[in-house]
């Protein structure tokens, strides 16, 4: 009878765990329904604060424009004031960084840095997980006293910035707590954690994003949104004569 039971109680737990197996891919789904504003343009104001051991606490603010529909955005740098004025520009699958000094446009990346912080281009632009990731693995697990799905992903592309990402899901509402990111030698490079959101027209959207640098100790960003828009935004937006005539 105790053998009998003990089976009883790992079949249901096997099923349990390939139930959750099938719906990995869902849930991967609905984060990037949440970050996707096909249809609409997004507009936001993002403040970084920034810390290092021994530095004053540096602060930088963009302001944000996104067409997720055509993969396109518009950054400008508000502060810090000598930083003014420069500007990204995202067209397809090219990123211009404009500088107002030299008035010319260079190269740049999705995975650049912004400005001094552990912020980069990407983590403030659409992502989609289940194009740029495959499910390595997928267990439970907590986040202090919360209940999550812990989904470990690697990298099916080199245009992401890190070659694995472990994510940790909220059970009862998905919404993304924390994410590990990690180098290809398996290096933890940083953690993420998303501890406010705000709602976007049904949409989850994390309102402040506390950014820990695991390579050098002490070092963090925090981002926090404000200002958010879907209103629809002027073409001339998207195009590198908008960065430059904002400057004039």
């Amino acid at each position: 009878m105790k053998r009998l039971f003990a089976a009883t109680i790992l079949a249901i737990a096997a099923a349990g765990s390939a139930a959750f197996a099938q719906d990995v891919p869902k849930i991967l789904a609905t984060l990037d329904a949440q970050s996707d504003f096909t249809g609409k343009d997004f507009a936001a104001v993002y403040t970084i604060v920034s810390q290092k051991p021994g530095e004053k606490d540096s602060v930088s603010q963009v302001r944000m424009f996104r067409r997720d529909a055509k993969k396109q955005f518009a950054m400008l740098v508000v502060l810090p004031e000598v930083n003014k004025g420069q500007g990204y520009l995202r067209e397809e699958d090219n990123v211009w960084f404009y500088d107002p000094t030299s008035r010319k446009f260079s190269f740049s990346s999705i995975k650049e840095n912004i400005q001094n912080s552990e912020a980069k281009n990407s983590d403030l632009t659409k992502k989609s997980i289940l194009d740029d990731y495959e499910v390595v693995s997928s267990k439970e697990g907590t986040v202090g006293k919360i209940a999550v799905w812990i989904i470990d992903l690697k990298a099916k592309t080199n245009e992401v910035s890190y070659d694995r990402s472990v994510l940790y899901v909220r059970k009862d509402k998905t919404m993304l707590l924390k994410q590990e990111d990690y180098s290809v030698s398996g290096r933890l490079m940083r953690t993420n954690l998303f501890p406010k959101y705000v709602e976007l027209e049904g949409r989850l959207m994390p309102s402040q994003i506390l950014i820990i640098d695991e390579l050098n100790p002490g070092e963090r960003s925090q981002l926090t949104l404000t200002e958010q828009s879907l209103a629809t935004l002027p073409e001339k937006v998207f195009t590198k004569a908008f960065l430059e005539q904002v400057n004039k």
